[in-house]
């Protein structure tokens, strides 16, 4: 690398990050010790056995769950010291999630799910519907706007919650086992998807996940083992 080539400063930092779970005997070690970086743009594949501390790692991530030491610094926000106003925009202008359980609003078409962010947001009626109908022909369900999540399939419905998590542009997207209600070839199809909006979208994702395609797809893959990130 030559003298003048800038180096991007990680998206995500997260240092010594600790949560613990109960008490005595009856504790549990969900993180221990965890420190990691993620690069602008690059998708991460978050691995490990159920129990092995996966969704608490993201939900400190994201700010959904406070660690008991550590810190966690996403795109210059130290997430574990903002106080609840200060989460609560940080989850709506720099993180997203995407969770296995679709979380639709079932009374709502796709279009107007994808679009409560962004009426949150009070954008202009005009910019809205432009932004909705461009993520829903990024994820493919053009022709499905005016459908309620009950009138369409689980994968259809998963599309619909990555586009709904991308509508403010969000810059980490945070994917707790995206596919872990679907099947087979629609995971795989999902899977693509994140992979293919990582890259349009030009954010960083990091996507905890059992499927073997989801880490052929990722950038790089972190391996959790009783609450410790190791080597593979």
């Amino acid at each position: 690398m030559s003298a003048g080539t800038a180096v991007a400063a990680p998206l995500v930092r997260v240092e010594g990050l600790r949560r613990t779970y109960g008490h005595g005997t009856a504790a549990v070690h969900a993180l221990q010790d965890v420190h990691l970086e993620l690069a602008p743009g690059e998708l991460v594949a978050l691995v490990g056995r159920s129990g092995s501390g996966k969704t608490t790692l993201l939900n400190a991530i994201g700010g959904l769950d406070r660690p008991d030491a550590g810190r966690v610094v996403v795109d210059g926000h130290d997430v574990t010291a903002l106080d609840e106003r200060g989460l609560v925009r940080l989850r709506r202008d720099v993180v997203a999630f995407v969770f296995q359980t679709f979380g639709l609003v079932p009374v709502l078409t796709a279009a107007e799910n994808v679009g409560v962010p962004l009426r949150m947001r009070r954008l202009p009626v005009a910019e809205r519907e432009a932004r909705v109908a461009l993520l829903l022909d990024l994820v493919g369900l053009r022709g499905h706007a005016r459908q309620r999540p009950g009138q369409l399939s689980g994968g259809q419905q998963q599309r619909v919650a990555i586009a709904r998590a991308l509508a403010g542009s969000p810059r980490l997207l945070v994917a707790d086992e995206p596919t872990g209600q679907l099947d087979t070839e629609t995971g795989r199809d999902v899977m693509a998807l994140i992979r293919a909006v990582v890259e349009a979208e030009g954010m960083t994702a990091i996507v905890s996940t059992h499927d073997p395609l989801m880490v052929a797809l990722a950038d790089r893959t972190l391996h959790l083992v009783d609450g410790r990130l190791v080597d593979a």
